[in-house]
């Protein structure tokens, strides 16, 4: 498990690294991320099993996933009168981001659509 840990660490490391000296406009960890799911497909390619403790690492923190959401419960609780102030305005954009976010699929889904020859 600590080797597990270790390996996803040194990925992020990666990442965060090449993001720090070439200023890609890219989360760090995202760009370890992608480097971790390269290197482990390459080993399983090669038929190599390096990363057996990283995945159970990894179903490890997704198991226990659910303690991340804590915090945020615990703040809006603790910001509940400042929410219930501000409720119209919050469900205006949650609204307007949704309708957005579902325009922009569908006119993305079109024009690929469209692009490849789709009927």
């Amino acid at each position: 498990m600590i080797k597990g840990i270790a390996l996803l660490l040194l990925f992020q490391l990666l990442g965060e690294s090449l993001v720090f000296t070439s200023g890609i406009p890219l989360p760090g960890p995202v760009v370890g991320l992608v480097f971790l799911f390269v290197a482990m497909q390459l080993c399983k390619a090669f038929g190599l099993s390096l990363f057996a403790e990283t995945e159970a690492a990894a179903d490890g923190f997704l198991a226990n996933l659910g303690l991340l959401f804590v915090p945020a419960g615990v703040g809006i609780i603790a910001l509940s009168g400042e929410l219930q102030s501000q409720a119209s305005a919050i469900l205006l954009v949650l609204v307007a981001s949704a309708v957005l976010t579902l325009a922009i699929t569908v006119w993305t889904f079109i024009i690929v659509r469209r692009l490849v020859g789709g009927k």
